[in-house]
């Protein structure tokens, strides 16, 4: 059975310093060296479920800005990688600038064309070319603050309007990382095959609870390389090391 790295990435853009967001330059540099090193591309979904052989590198973009389709998708194109995009529903439906709490202050001043989202048109492109559409809630909340009725509507209407405008929905991502076992539950019950997580271990609880290698403004070289060495990964995967951050 083969190693499965699964990257969380977020916007993509020159100019913008949040830490959500990373250089074109920085993606293909640090994707460019992960392929030299024999990692292949995989779609979450396949890198979970079918546990390919080798090394599956699944990049995943949270959120669904329309930078990603814009200027990650051509570098992943060149570099014969495949993306899984988690799109919170409710944003592409209306076209609406993305906006929760943690990132809702970018929509005024020099950067609030940063929060545009991908349509679904867009999202259908990146589909066609063999990426994955999966789900990001319908419009990103805490899941665990959540009441039993509201964490189904955010889960079950976000999977049913993605299968509708693009023929499918398997995963999610659950936004800020924010997950527990019954978020977990109720994700399966809601008819997902697989969900990515965010935390500091790397430890794997199961389909519903995949850890992801969060990469943000400043990784840089050094920073990206220690975060993906297999060394690290070890040690972070280990019972050890502390389970819990939110993003």
């Amino acid at each position: 059975m083969g190693e499965v790295m699964v990257l969380c990435y977020h916007a993509v853009s020159p100019t913008w310093d949040a830490s959500l967001s990373v250089t074109p330059e920085r993606l293909e540099r640090q994707l460019t060296g992960l392929v030299i090193a024999g990692w292949r591309g995989a779609t979450f979904r396949d890198a979970v479920l079918r546990r390919v052989d080798g090394r599956a590198l699944v990049v995943s973009f949270d959120d669904a800005f329309a930078s990603v389709h814009r200027l990650a998708f051509p570098i992943l194109a060149s570099l014969g990688l495949v993306g899984t995009v988690f799109a919170p529903s409710a944003f592409m439906a209306d076209g609406a600038p993305l906006s929760w709490p943690g990132v809702d202050h970018w929509l005024s001043g020099p950067h609030a064309a940063e929060m545009a989202a991908m349509t679904w048109t867009e999202l259908g492109e990146l589909q066609a070319a063999g990426w994955e559409i999966g789900s990001h809630t319908v419009t990103h909340p805490h899941l665990t603050a959540l009441d039993d009725q509201a964490l189904q509507s955010e889960l079950s209407e976000s999977r049913q309007a993605i299968a509708q405008a693009l023929g499918r929905c398997d995963t999610i991502a659950y936004p800020y990382g924010d997950v527990d076992a019954r978020v977990a539950d109720a994700a399966q019950r809601c008819g997902y095959t697989a969900g990515a997580a965010l935390s500091r271990a790397l430890t794997e609880r199961g389909p519903y609870l995949w850890p992801r290698i969060g990469v943000y403004h400043l990784d840089s070289g050094w920073r990206f390389g220690l975060k993906t060495s297999s060394g690290l990964r070890r040690a972070r995967a280990t019972r050890w090391w502390p389970a819990e951050q939110r993003t």
